[in-house]
């Protein structure tokens, strides 16, 4: 009994190291392709024209064709603050409390990370599936037979187009977040819209500013990337097509979740 308990325990350690390694290969790989990537942008910028129509199609489905959804939510949200923030603070005396609430909730927090989570059910699933259907098409292997860089053709504009949309549509969030706002506060307390906003511009600072604008390029380059390598990962069976979308999307949850989490300890920690 004592010898299984020691075999068991073995290969219980065996299958975590297994584990651990394939997770920091994996790691590696993605920082590579990453760094690949990012390198391209340059060739790209300089002579990737042919490329250009890729790069506007993809800011058009990923930032113009989700404007609505995301106007939606940012109303939503910035209302539901006002109508349990304002009783709340009145009533403590600190009506004032409202407005760096706001700057908090909306463009320091929510905005970034909601806008990502739009962007990844909308966008991660389309390009790692059609970058996955690329590969089984044997479209890949056609532009590096012409002398043609896949890196540069298919994966930089769509590393940039969604990184692009992702801070533009971040700043659409919160312009409309903070507008709901305004909205809802007129039924507690009315004011010149003035007045409102250069509360607004009173207790909003350039850190909020660079931390939301550090966390939506951050996910931005994390959503791209995920999905255009889960999308390459394919092998050759058509059935993992849509296996591509769901590790992509996956994938992107996992990663954003965990910069956000690193970048507001660093900003309130630090």
């Amino acid at each position: 009994m004592a010898d299984f308990d020691h075999c068991s325990f073995a290969a219980f350690f065996v299958i975590l190291e297994s584990k651990v390694q394939a997770f920091l290969s994996d790691i590696m790989y993605t920082l590579g392709f990453f760094a690949k990537t990012v390198k391209g942008v340059h060739a790209f910028i300089f002579r990737g024209k042919a490329s250009y129509k890729i790069l506007i199609m993809q800011i058009l489905f990923t930032f113009v064709d989700a404007l609505g959804i995301s106007a939606l939510l940012a109303l939503g949200i910035g209302a539901a603050v006002n109508v349990i923030g304002i009783p709340f603070l009145s009533g403590l005396g600190q009506p004032l409390m409202i407005y760096p609430l706001l700057i908090a909730i909306i463009t320091r927090e929510l905005g970034p990370l909601l806008t990502a989570f739009i962007i990844i059910a909308r966008s991660a699933t389309a390009i790692a599936t059609e970058m996955a259907s690329m590969v089984i098409s044997h479209e890949v292997e056609a532009y590096i037979s012409v002398g043609v860089d896949p890196i540069e053709h298919l994966a930089v504009p769509r590393f940039l187009g969604v990184t692009i949309s992702l801070f533009l549509l971040n700043v659409y969030f919160s312009i409309f977040g903070l507008a709901g706002s305004f909205a809802v506060a007129q039924l507690f307390n009315a004011m010149p819209a003035s007045m409102y906003f250069t509360y607004i511009l009173q207790f909003l600072t350039i850190q909020d500013i660079l931390l939301t604008t550090i966390k939506s390029v951050s996910f931005g380059m994390i959503i791209s990337i995920m999905a255009i390598l889960r999308g390459l990962g394919v092998e050759r069976a058509s059935t993992e097509i849509p296996v591509a979308g769901l590790r992509a999307v996956g994938s992107s949850f996992l990663w954003i979740i965990l910069t956000d989490i690193i970048i507001s300890a660093l900003y309130y920690l630090g």
